[in-house]
């Protein structure tokens, strides 16, 4: 039977159905990711109008990431009990709502509080991880692209909203560019909500084989494995920040100012998004935990290479290889939920896996303003990125042959058996 409790159904899998939901997926993220873009677009209009010191007006940044790393648990928890639909009719009447309460704020720490409750906590995060971990159910043979075009849309937000949002400013405000941002979420998100009604369908129970298996993925406590990617997710992200979070004001320190790196930034943001189309083929073909390794070591190359690069033409080439070499990490942490967790879990898991990403960045952030401001200077920042990623590659690694060693003694164990 196909209805709303699902079920283990094959004609599913892969199929046209699964391709809608996808694209339904990539539109949602994209529509629902915006807080994470627009809170930084009126940061300087926020600050002027509530008259707060640069410091002041940052903390509803803050408070929408710790809403979102909060928020992606709560959503995926719900997804796995109730199905994704429920999480995203939360997350779009939470968005609706905190745009309203946003244009209405009286004072900075209300409109931090509508950010970091309902268009973070409630809000965003309901179309990121959950959507992530319902489209890893709906594919076998195409989950590695299947995922990484659903984490895509939190990308390509960041490429559509910032200059939607800056013209409405420009062109009416800051309040009423966030009850337009309302209007557009209610009436685009309700309907793509609906689409999602259908369970995901669930594969049976695998069997538990000498080595790991379901019970013990990597030969691990799954708890254990939980924690190990959190801390990879976290060394990963601290690294993937320097750049991300401070390319704007390393230009202007250069002296080519804010506009050239805000131009970096949508090239490195753009190439991220081809990144990870091209790195979910590649899961497809060497799963989740060969891609982390593979996809952390690319990215340590690219921070070195931004040591040297000074002139801005240089940094343009930096920008977009960076772009390039990580966008795929992130992703691989969804994958390797899959591969390795009972599906019945992946909306928790893989929302506290991708959660962990986000206390790297907002970490990575603040630890590179930090440093620069000890230093005055951008290059003892860049080394605290790349030893960062070497924390998080050599984990990956370490996964790696515990899953080369975990498959060996699978096989063998199957191998076994059949004599």
């Amino acid at each position: 039977m196909h209805g709303i409790a699902g079920g283990a159904d094959d004609g599913l899998i892969d199929s046209r159905a699964a391709w809608m939901r996808l694209l339904a997926a990539v539109m949602l993220s994209t529509l629902g990711s915006a807080p994470m873009w627009s809170v930084v677009v009126v940061l300087p209009e926020v600050q002027a109008e509530f008259g707060t010191a640069r410091a002041g007006a940052s903390l509803p940044y803050t408070m929408t990431m710790v809403g979102f790393v909060v928020g992606g648990v709560l959503m995926g928890r719900l997804a796995d009990r109730f199905g994704v639909m429920v999480p995203v009719l939360i997350g779009t009447a939470s968005l609706a709502l905190g745009g309203v309460a946003a244009a209405m704020a009286p004072s900075l720490i209300v409109f931090g509080l509508a950010y970091g409750v309902l268009l973070g906590c409630c809000g965003a995060a309901a179309v990121f991880g959950p959507l992530i971990a319902d489209i890893s159910l709906w594919f076998n043979r195409r989950r590695g692209i299947a995922v990484a075009l659903a984490a895509s849309g939190n990308y390509l937000s960041g490429t559509i909203w910032p200059p939607l949002l800056q013209w409405g400013v420009a062109s009416f405000g800051w309040r009423q560019a966030h009850l337009a941002m309302a209007a557009v979420w209610i009436v685009t998100m309700l309907p793509l909500a609906f689409a999602l009604r259908r369970r995901a369908p669930m594969p049976p129970p695998r069997p538990v084989v000498a080595g790991g298996g379901t019970a013990r993925p990597l030969g691990l406590s799954p708890n254990v494995l939980q924690t190990i990617l959190g801390l990879a997710g976290v060394g990963c992200c601290v690294a993937m920040a320097m750049p991300q979070v401070h390319i704007v004001a390393y230009c202007v320190d250069l002296g080519y100012g804010a506009r050239r790196g805000a131009e970096m930034l949508s090239v490195m943001l753009a190439c991220g998004i081809v990144s990870r189309l091209a790195f979910g083929m590649i899961m497809d073909r060497i799963g989740g935990l060969a891609t982390l390794a593979l996809g952390s070591a690319l990215q340590g190359i690219a921070l070195f290479l931004f040591l040297p690069a000074d002139g801005m033409v240089a940094l343009f080439v930096v920008s977009a290889v960076f772009g390039l070499f990580q966008g795929g990490i992130v992703p691989s942490y969804a994958m390797i939920v899959r591969e390795h967790f009972p599906p019945e879990q992946a909306g928790t898991r893989v929302g506290i896996a991708l959660s962990s990403t986000l206390v790297g960045m907002a970490l990575g952030g603040w630890m590179a303003g930090a440093i620069f401001d000890a230093t005055g200077s951008y290059q003892a920042a860049m080394w605290n990125g790349i030893g960062w990623n070497l924390f998080n590659l050599a984990i990956a690694l370490w996964l790696l042959r515990r899953g080369m060693r975990w498959r060996g003694a699978a096989g063998w164990t199957a191998a076994a058996a059949r004599t």
